[in-house]
């Protein structure tokens, strides 16, 4: 179909977080295994969040998603990932996160301990974390009020029955990855989103580096 841009074998950059980015990538691998998966890391709720202020690590939710999404493993594994614990203090953690944290100790920085949880998942294609500082997401209301963390928005917004009016993070303009950066501008077809506009994509574009790359990207977006 000539509307459509084709996807087989080429390399696509997909820009984002939440559950609309790994059903993306979860379609995308049928048709090319040349995937970056470029991932917001400025979660702070659930199981991620309780990690995130545990052991100081960046949040695995958003990025364990991905992995799922593209992992290459036998169904146990999956069920594994997937598996939530139900009781105790770990009570809704899920152990892909755990894994992803446990990965993250073992490591040198948690871009590596991504790669290498990619490794062990055999996934198609490669996720990325956007940056590798620990960020936080701050929301200014049309009302004047300001909340603090990616979780506390949609309540605040729900509460407040008052619009976003700007999103930024907390320290503003992180570096971002480089390995982000350059799949931006080797891919072939850059994607943005589906997702929430103001925290699983915006987010991404306040990290320095990443909306220069999209700009200067010949790809198709």
């Amino acid at each position: 179909d000539g509307d459509y841009p084709d996807f087989s074998g080429k390399r696509v950059a997909v820009i984002g977080g939440g559950h609309g980015l790994s059903n993306m990538l979860r379609g995308l691998k049928q048709y090319t295994e040349n995937i970056s998966a470029i991932v917001t890391v400025a979660d702070d709720g659930g199981g991620s969040g309780m990690l995130r202020q545990d052991l100081g690590m960046p949040p695995p939710g958003d990025i364990r998603s991905c992995m799922e999404a593209l992992a290459n493993t036998e169904p146990v594994m999956r069920e594994l990932l997937h598996y939530r614990f139900t009781e105790g203090s770990l009570a809704g953690q899920s152990f892909g996160n755990l894994f992803l944290a446990a990965m993250n100790g073992i490591s040198g920085s948690f871009d590596e301990a991504v790669h290498r949880m990619g490794d062990v998942l055999a996934i198609t294609g490669r996720v990325l974390p956007v940056t590798n500082q620990d960020v936080r997401l701050e929301a200014e209301f049309h009302d004047g009020s300001r909340i603090l963390g990616e979780s506390k928005i949609f309540y605040a917004k729900k509460i407040n029955n008052s619009r976003i009016r700007k999103v930024r993070l907390v320290p503003e303009r992180p570096a971002a990855l480089p390995e982000s950066v350059q799949a931006i501008r080797d891919a072939d077809i850059v994607v943005i989103g589906p997702g929430s506009l103001y925290t699983s994509i915006i987010p991404n574009f306040l990290v320095s580096g990443i909306s220069d790359a999209v700009r200067q990207s010949r790809a198709c977006k």
